[in-house]
């Protein structure tokens, strides 16, 4: 062969190589990213775990951006992470964590015990006075230990600090000092499997791995949160192929999802309850003083027919505030719907006529099921206005105590029954408008007794108290419906135990 022709086949030869190459570089860079449409409307306050709000949303966030000394993962309600131990005090007042060797921020900085003494002070969220007002101090022993001083002994201070509240999530101190917590939410800096690269408000949140990330390399290169707040939106996105898991997908639209070839349906039961909760019941000129108007209004709807019709009956009727899964949980009585006995309720307590209960407040992803109710309060007499919030704004105002006449609550933090009745039910708490006596003085003696079988039967008489009394009127424990597209093998759906989203996103894996 010719030194010419054997040029020009390698030049031939040359394009033909990247001709064939350069599109499969093209497919790998587009096919290496999972996008999830998402429910609501991403708030910039999610991306900063010292204002945690005592609500699951955040932590679809945090379990892409941040790490934990300790979290919930699969297997493992409480797995250490960013700790690779802890150990306790044989007089229970003192907890010493000790960092795994060589852990990182994504900018590079070494994760510290001054960061978590750091992150610890700076946390400001829910059940932070309950927190701090019980240690006394958090001392940095040396780079790798961190040691958590008790005033009195507190069996629930694990649960609290590290699943309860976001003040176990580790944020870089020198960083933050530089910024300012304005800085913090536009370019965040955390030490989770995914590093910060864009958020674009109303629109999405853009990630990408993490490489050093302690626990693994995640599989897929970069995450997506697309934020399409309506479900049949959501649902044609996923359809074409726009996004390759959507949340929160109820009623028609989910039996679609499921007659849909290549998609999936997943269900997963929550720690998520939600409820009907009366703010007024201690101002004794509202009707929602009367035990009798707050009983009349709990059997007033039908749950399982909101069940069938909204999540294909996959959601579980407990008739408690507290997931049926949470440690300390007291099974009440199977609810109840019965109009008739409800109108007798109203007359008895001087409405038989019903009355106008004002406004119906809710979290606006949720309208259709407070739709769904206030239909049911109207059939018997209570009427209402609907008033649905965006996520953020509703569990602001509800935290900041504004909200009258009657509220859809709801919760899907992690932790045990004293966590959410400290939350919901107990003086002091984060959405808690008012309390009573005797449920406090509980709440505070179980709060420091050591004995477990003490607490349980202390923790367990509270919520027997506030089923009693119709404190609230449960909902259900949600089972959250979401789509899985067909380039997912592995969508992290439901592989921790009662939680809401995908997680951990570091084993989110693409097909091959």
């Amino acid at each position: 062969m010719t030194r010419t022709l054997r040029s020009s086949v390698s030049i031939v030869l040359t394009i033909i190589a990247l001709v064939c190459a350069a599109p499969a570089r093209e497919a790998a860079a587009q096919g290496d990213q999972v996008t999830w449409g998402v429910h609501i409307t991403l708030a910039p306050t999610w991306l900063d775990p010292a204002e945690s709000s005592g609500i699951i949303t955040p932590y679809m966030i945090y379990y892409a951006l941040h790490d934990a000394l300790a979290k919930p993962m699969p297997g493992q309600l409480l797995a250490p992470s960013l700790a690779e131990s802890w150990t306790v005090s044989k007089d229970h007042l003192a907890y010493e964590f000790l960092l795994r060797q060589g852990i990182r921020f994504h900018n590079g900085d070494p994760i510290t015990a001054e960061d978590v003494k750091f992150s610890f002070e700076r946390y400001r969220g829910a059940a932070a006075k309950t927190l701090k007002d019980r240690v006394a101090a958090v001392e940095v022993v040396d780079p790798r230990r961190v040691r958590v001083r008790l005033k009195q002994p507190w069996p629930d201070f694990i649960t609290f600090y590290t699943t309860a509240t976001g003040a176990g999530w580790i944020v870089p101190k020198k960083y933050l000092e530089k910024v300012g917590d304005e800085g913090f939410k536009k370019a965040p800096i955390g030490a989770g499997p995914y590093r910060f690269v864009s958020f674009t408000p109303g629109v999405e949140v853009v990630m990408e791995a993490f490489d050093g990330y302690w626990r693994k390399r995640p599989n897929v290169r970069r995450i997506v949160f697309k934020v399409i707040p309506d479900e049949s939106t959501r649902l044609a996105a996923l359809k074409r192929g726009e996004v390759d898991v959507v949340y929160s997908i109820r009623g028609a639209l989910a039996e679609e999802l499921r007659r849909t070839p290549g998609l999936q349906l997943k269900a997963t039961v929550l720690q998520g309850t939600f409820w009907l909760y009366f703010p007024e019941q201690w101002d004794a000129k509202s009707p929602w003083h009367n035990p009798k108007v707050r009983e009349a209004a709990s059997i007033a709807f039908d749950r399982n027919a909101i069940n069938q019709a909204e999540t294909l009956g996959f959601s579980r009727i407990t008739n408690s505030i507290v997931p049926d899964i949470f440690e300390f949980f007291w099974k009440p009585p199977a609810a109840v719907y019965d109009p008739a006995k409800a109108k007798r309720l109203l007359a008895e307590a001087g409405y038989a006529n019903g009355f106008d209960a004002g406004d119906y407040t809710c979290d606006v992803a949720y309208a259709n099921i407070a739709e769904a109710v206030q239909n049911y309060l109207q059939a018997v007499g209570i009427r209402t206005r609907l008033r649905p919030l965006e996520r953020a704004a509703f569990f602001s105002s509800y935290g900041e105590k504004k909200f009258r006449n009657v509220v859809q609550g709801a919760s899907g933090a992690f932790g045990n029954a004293a966590t959410r009745l400290e939350a919901f039910v107990a003086a002091g708490g984060t959405y808690v408008y008012g309390s009573y006596p005797d449920i406090d003085g509980l709440f505070q003696e179980q709060a420091a007794d050591l004995d477990l079988k003490r607490r349980e039967a202390m923790l367990q008489r509270i919520q027997q108290l506030v089923h009693e009394r119709t404190v609230y009127a449960p909902i259900w424990q949600l089972a959250f419906l979401n789509g899985v597209g067909p380039r997912v093998e592995e969508s992290s759906l439901g592989a921790i135990p009662g939680f809401a989203y995908s997680g951990p996103y570091e084993d989110v894996k693409l097909k091959k």
